[in-house]
């Protein structure tokens, strides 16, 4: 399907044709995501996505490698003195609001909720440091109730694609894109469709200069002529190479952080992490801040 005329122009019901044929490029592309965040509870993908704001899924693991064995119930975090805390996670971002965040959610947890992790969209946006989007990621990895956490990468993606119609505005509404998108998607898809994205904005689809010239959904994409143009490349050029298999596969892509699209995704749905924890892609990672103001990103 190649795209062809103005956004203006596309019919409603050809839009959601291009989308679920740009997603199932997607499939093909990461068929069993395998994100990176470490976890073997619920409570410790709430702590990890927190801690993800601002910083990489790399260096949370790094030091929740330490905080999990030390804080392993929300009663550890609320008697904790923040200043331990800070000492643990201190390698990231912003990381004395972070231990205050840390701090205060084991003692919601332990006064409205037991000490164990609510499951529902309205109790855990109750909790201090979590937003929306942390919220989807604990439920739809946690709990298995579909969730979309909108980072800045599905913010990028999605409106490069225009799947949504923020994409022209220059602080586009997370909440208006999730109820856009996950609209024309079974629930059951929402979480793996959020990882796929996330993962097609690192390796792909980056913000500064993406990858259109080997993009399998370049042909569909109302975006990548201009790119293609800035790059001085000729986009039905580009196009019928690309549909005659000249595209990147998961073993040619590498993130910011350095890491294979490949080592993230298990290809034969049966590998496994390693001390038998659970690994999960966050919405927070690569300078997303569930804490700050607004998600920022680049929307072009």
């Amino acid at each position: 399907m190649a795209y062809s005329g103005s956004v203006s122009r596309e019919l409603k019901a050809d839009r959601i044709a291009r989308m679920h044929a740009e997603y199932e490029e997607l499939k093909k592309l990461f068929p069993n995501p395998r994100p990176a965040l470490n976890y073997a509870t619920p409570l410790e993908l709430l702590v990890a996505t927190v801690l993800s704001a601002q910083t990489t899924d790399v260096r949370v693991n790094s030091v929740t490698k330490a905080l999990f064995p030390a804080y392993p119930t929300a009663r550890d975090y609320a008697d904790a003195a923040v200043e331990d805390i800070e000492d643990i996670i201190h390698p990231l971002g912003f990381y004395r609001a972070k231990a205050k965040h840390l701090k205060g959610m084991g003692v919601a947890l332990c006064e409205n909720f037991g000490g164990e992790v609510p499951q529902t969209m309205e109790e855990l946006v109750t909790l201090p440091g979590v937003g929306r989007k942390t919220a989807n990621v604990v439920l739809g990895n946690a709990f298995g109730v579909p969730g979309f956490p909108v980072d800045t990468h599905v913010i990028r993606v999605t409106g490069r694609l225009r799947w949504h119609n923020e994409w022209r505005s220059p602080t586009p509404d997370p909440v208006r894109i999730e109820r856009q998108v996950t609209a024309n998607f079974p629930p059951a898809e929402w979480t793996d469709l959020s990882h796929r994205l996330i993962f097609f904005g690192r390796n792909i689809c980056h913000a500064r200069r993406p990858q259109c010239w080997a993009c399998p959904l370049a042909p569909s994409c109302p975006s990548a002529p201009a790119f293609l143009k800035k790059y001085g490349m000729d986009a039905e050029t580009v196009f019928a190479s690309i549909r005659n298999g000249a595209v990147l596969t998961a073993a040619d892509m590498k993130s910011d952080d350095g890491t294979t699209a490949a080592a993230a995704t298990a290809a034969d749905g049966n590998s496994k992490p390693s001390d038998a924890a659970t690994v999960v892609e966050t919405a927070g990672s690569d300078g997303n801040d569930e804490s700050s103001a607004k998600d920022t990103a680049d929307n072009q």
